[in-house]
C-alpha cells in the first residue's frame, strides 16, 4: 500500500510527476486563484477560455506549468466553498489519484486547499488535521486496485510516492498528524478489501486464521484460534451446524489490543466470517454466486480494523471475534428442520440454511459476554433485505443503546461510511417465534433484516449492543469515486473513528 506523508513546500518549488491544486466554483474565489496560478502556467487564460472548467465538483483540468518544478499540473474543481467537507476533499484527492494512475505518474502531489479562503470564509470550519486525513484517505483508498492475480505486462503504473504540500510548517504538522491516522485505517481497509476480494480456494476458515495471526505478529495484538475440537468442547452449535456440509472445518478466531491492561474500557467487535456461502440445502441462485467469496466482509474488517486500532496504541481493551466457516452442500450439511444448542445453551431452529449468518454469530455474541464489555459491535453482510432497504450507500444499524448508536451515526458522517438506524420493536419478535425451538433463523418475507437482528438479540449477554448489516456497501455493484467494484472494505474506518473519539459513560 502507498502511504501519504505531509510536505512543506510551495505550489512554484514542489517537485512531482503531477500536482494537484484545488479550485472553487465561486467566481470571486475561482478568478482569485486562476490570477495566482497564470504567473506560472503559460497559456492558462486560453485553457480556461472556453469555459469547460469552472471549478465545479468533478471537472478538472490538465496543464504544462512553465514556471514550476511539475512536470504537469492537474486543477481539479471542489464546487461551493459552502459546501465543503470532509467528503469533499476526500473525493476530490481521489479525482488526483486516478489521474495521476491513468496519466502514468510516479509521483503525486496534492497541495492543500488555499487557507487564506477557508480562514476568510464563513463554510463549515474543518481543522487541518481533518483535512490532512481527508486528503490522505481519498488518495490511498482511490489507488487500490485487487490485482495479484492478473499476469498481463502491460498493467497500469502504480504510485511510488504521494504527499499532501502545505505552505506552512505548523499546517504541515497538523497535516502530518491527520496522515498517520489516514495511513493506518486505509491501512486496515487494504487489509480487509484484499480479504474480501480474494477467491474462495484462497480464504477459507483456516487461512482467514492465518491472516490474522500473521496480522497481529505484525501489529502487536494476541490472537488466539480455537480449532474445530475446542469448539465441539464449547459447544458452539450454530458455527459447528453451518460448517457441517464443507470439507475445511471451522476456526473461531480471538483477537485482543491490550489484553493485559486492566482498567481500560473493553470493546468487543463481532464479525461474521463465512468465507463462501453457497446457501447449504437452501442453495443460492447461480447468478452473482460468485460474490459470496466476500460474506466473510464483517470479519475482514474487523480484523482490519484490529490491525489499525494497533498500530495507533489506542488505550482502549479491543477485542475480535470471528466465527468462520463455509456453508457448503453435502451430505453432511445442515438441513431445514434441524435444531441447534449455542454457546449459551439457547437453541434454534433452522428454517432456511441460507440464514446461516447470524447463527455463527449467536455463538460469538454469547461468548463475547465473558470479557465483561462495555459495548459489542457485530458487522455482517447478513441480509439481503437490508440491501432493498438502503442499497450500497448505508449500512442498517439496530441496537439497544440509543446513545452509542448516536456516536456511531456521527462517526458515520465524519468517515463518510453512514449508518442508518432500523427499529427493533418487540412486535417483530414474533415473526421469529418457533413452535419447536427458543427462536427460529428466519422471520419469513417481512423486515428481514429487522428479524435477522431480532434473533441476534436473543444471544446477546447483559451489554450494551450495536448490530450493523452491511450487505449492501461491503459488496459493491460498480465503482465510486474511492471505493473499488468488489469488496469495499466498509466498516474499518468507520470503527476505528469511533474508537478513537470513545467516551466512557
Amino acid at each position: 500500500m502507498i502511504t501519504a506523508k505531509s510536505e512543506h513546500s510551495t505550489l512554484r518549488k514542489t517537485t512531482a510527476d503531477l500536482l494537484v491544486s484545488f479550485v472553487f466554483e465561486d467566481q470571486k474565489l475561482f478568478q482569485k486563484q486562476v490570477s495566482i496560478l497564470k504567473p506560472l502556467v503559460k497559456d492558462l487564460g486560453k485553457a480556461l477560455a472556453s469555459g469547460a472548467f469552472q471549478g465545479k465538483p468533478k471537472e478538472s483540468l490538465l496543464l504544462y506549468p512553465g514556471q514550476m518544478r511539475a512536470k504537469q499540473l492537474l486543477i481539479i474543481g471542489l464546487g461551493k466553498l459552502e459546501k465543503l467537507s470532509l467528503e469533499v476533499l476526500r473525493r476530490g484527492a481521489a479525482a488526483g489519484a486516478k489521474s495521476a494512475i491513468s496519466l502514468k505518474a510516479r509521483s503525486l502531489a496534492l497541495m492543500e486547499p488555499d487557507s487564506r479562503i477557508l480562514a476568510e470564509s464563513s463554510a463549515p470550519t474543518l481543522v487541518w488535521e481533518e483535512i490532512g486525513m481527508a486528503l490522505g484517505e481519498g488518495v490511498v483508498l482511490a489507488s487500490y486496485k485487487f490485482d495479484k492475480y492478473i499476469t498481463e505486462e502491460n498493467s497500469p503504473s502504480k504510485l511510488k510516492s504521494v504527499a499532501i504540500v502545505s505552505e506552512d510548517k505548523d499546517r504541515a504538522a497538523q497535516i502530518a498528524r491527520g496522515l498517520k491516522v489516514a495511513n493506518e485505517g486505509c491501512s486496515g481497509t487494504w487489509l480487509a478489501r484484499d480479504l474480501s476480494n480474494a477467491p474462495a480456494n484462497e480464504i477459507y476458515p483456516e487461512t482467514l486464521a492465518r491472516h490474522a495471526v500473521d496480522a497481529g505478529k505484525k501489529s502487536g495484538f494476541e490472537v488466539t484460534v480455537f480449532k474445530e475440537k475446542r469448539i465441539r468442547s464449547l459447544k458452539m452449535g450454530g458455527l459447528l451446524g453451518v460448517s457441517q456440509g464443507s470439507s475445511r472445518p471451522p476456526r473461531f478466531i480471538i483477537m485482543e489490543h491490550n489484553a493485559q491492561k486492566k482498567n481500560l474500557p473493553t470493546i468487543v467487535l463481532v464479525g461474521k466470517g463465512v468465507t463462501f456461502d453457497s446457501g447449504g440445502i437452501s442453495i443460492k441462485p447461480a447468478q452473482s454466486m460468485a460474490e459470496m467469496k466476500m460474506d466473510m466482509s464483517g470479519a475482514a474488517a474487523v480484523i482490519g480494523t484490529m490491525q489499525s486500532a494497533a498500530n495507533l496504541k489506542l488505550p482502549l481493551h479491543i477485542v475480535g471475534l470471528v466465527p468462520t466457516t463455509e456453508n457448503l452442500l453435502g451430505g453432511s450439511a445442515m438441513k431445514p428442520g434441524d435444531i441447534l444448542t449455542h454457546y449459551n445453551g439457547k437453541t434454534s431452529e433452522v428454517d432456511n440454511t441460507d440464514a446461516e449468518g447470524r447463527l455463527i454469530l449467536a455463538d460469538a455474541l454469547s461468548y463475547a459476554s465473558l470479557y465483561k464489555p462495555d459495548l459489542v459491535v457485530d458487522l455482517a453482510t447478513l441480509t439481503g433485505a437490508c440491501v432493498v432497504a438502503l442499497g450500497s450507500v448505508a449500512s442498517g444499524m439496530m441496537g439497544n443503546d440509543q446513545e452509542m448508536m448516536e456516536r456511531l451515526k456521527e462517526s458515520g458522517e465524519r468517515t463518510f461510511e453512514r449508518v442508518w438506524q432500523l427499529p427493533l420493536f418487540e412486535e417483530y419478535e414474533q415473526l421469529i417465534k418457533s413452535d419447536v425451538a427458543d427462536v427460529k433463523n428466519i422471520g419469513g418475507r417481512w423486515a428481514g433484516a429487522i428479524t435477522a437482528a431480532m434473533f441476534l438479540k436473543k444471544f446477546i449477554g447483559n451489554y450494551r449492543w450495536i448490530h450493523l448489516d452491511i450487505a449492501g456497501p461491503a459488496i459493491m455493484e460498480e465503482a465510486t469515486e474511492y471505493i473499488p467494484k468488489g469488496g469495499s472494505g466498509v466498516g474499518v474506518r468507520l470503527l476505528l473513528d469511533f474508537l478513537r473519539h470513545w467516551k466512557s459513560t
